[in-house]
């Protein structure tokens, strides 16, 4: 007898193990289960997770001219902390090191200004360059044919001598920090941003929103300024909504190369998902 009841003890433990296996369904199985078998609940918090996390956004910002000053605020604060630490607190022309931080700062901020005030395209930035190299070589041959006007213009520009002191540079510095700051701040008023299928306008105090469908949407990219791209990458982007008949223009659009990349990644991505969408339908 008990030679008998060794193999059905053991088939009777073996059909006991898979009842208990199929009774201890993981978590994940019972979730999938459900969800194949049309449980709202469970699918909708499954295709919300996964509609969240696949949402994607490109800010859109149009910063005013003066965010090209910053060379000019870098020198201020270089020429306050080495007047500081000298202590130049007195303006005195005999002092050198005054005299250089201070032609120093007005140099870069003519250049910041030049900047801002004029637009320079390719060509336009082209002639410059050959009109600043002309007069150059202008000057060179003058100096060379009349030798004696080299030591007249050398003592005349010896004698320029401007100078600042600290307490200049210093409240210079602070001026131009509250003007980036307010600048920054203005910018959380008026901004455009690219989602997954619609363009948005966030402007006013308020933020209110305007919308415009992002499909077909078409984007050209201008560089009407070479020196301002060469500070802080910056262009002009154009978009072409499909239900607007004038173009919407954002003009200082920082490192406008990888905005544009973006966008267009982002534009191909959403025609390629409508493409499938009317396939599969």
């Amino acid at each position: 007898m008990t030679g008998r009841r060794g193999p059905d003890l053991w088939v009777e433990s073996t059909q006991q193990r898979e009842l208990n296996k199929g009774d201890t369904m993981t978590e994940e199985e019972q979730h999938d289960d459900d969800a194949s078998q049309g449980d709202p609940s469970h699918s909708h918090a499954h295709a919300h997770s996964h509609g969240s996390s696949g949402k994607k956004r490109i800010l859109l910002v149009p910063y005013p001219k003066f965010i090209f000053m910053y060379p000019t605020l870098i020198v201020a604060i270089i020429a306050t902390l080495v007047l500081w630490l000298g202590g130049h607190s007195i303006a005195d022309p005999n002092n050198t090191t005054p005299v250089v931080m201070t032609g120093l700062f007005l140099c870069v901020m003519m250049a910041n200004l030049f900047v801002i005030v004029f637009d320079f395209p390719r060509a336009t930035s082209l002639t410059l360059v050959f009109v600043v190299t002309t007069v150059a070589m202008g000057l060179w041959l003058l100096f060379l044919s009349r030798p004696d006007l080299l030591p007249a213009v050398g003592h005349w520009i010896k004698g320029i001598r401007p100078v600042a002191n600290t307490t200049f540079f210093m409240c210079t510095t602070i001026g131009m920090v509250l003007m980036y700051a307010a600048v920054f701040v203005s910018t959380k008023f008026n901004y455009w941003e690219l989602s997954n299928n619609e363009l948005l306008h966030h402007h006013g105090l308020l933020s209110d929103l305007k919308r415009y469908p992002a499909p077909n949407l078409r984007v050209d990219k201008e560089i009407n300024d070479v020196f301002e791209y060469m500070l802080l990458g910056a262009g002009r982007l154009i978009l072409h909504p499909t239900t607007e008949k004038r173009a919407i223009v954002l003009d200082n659009i920082l490192f406008v190369s990888k905005k544009e990349k973006q966008m267009t990644k982002m534009l191909g991505s959403i025609k390629v998902k409508i493409g499938d969408d009317s396939g599969s339908n």
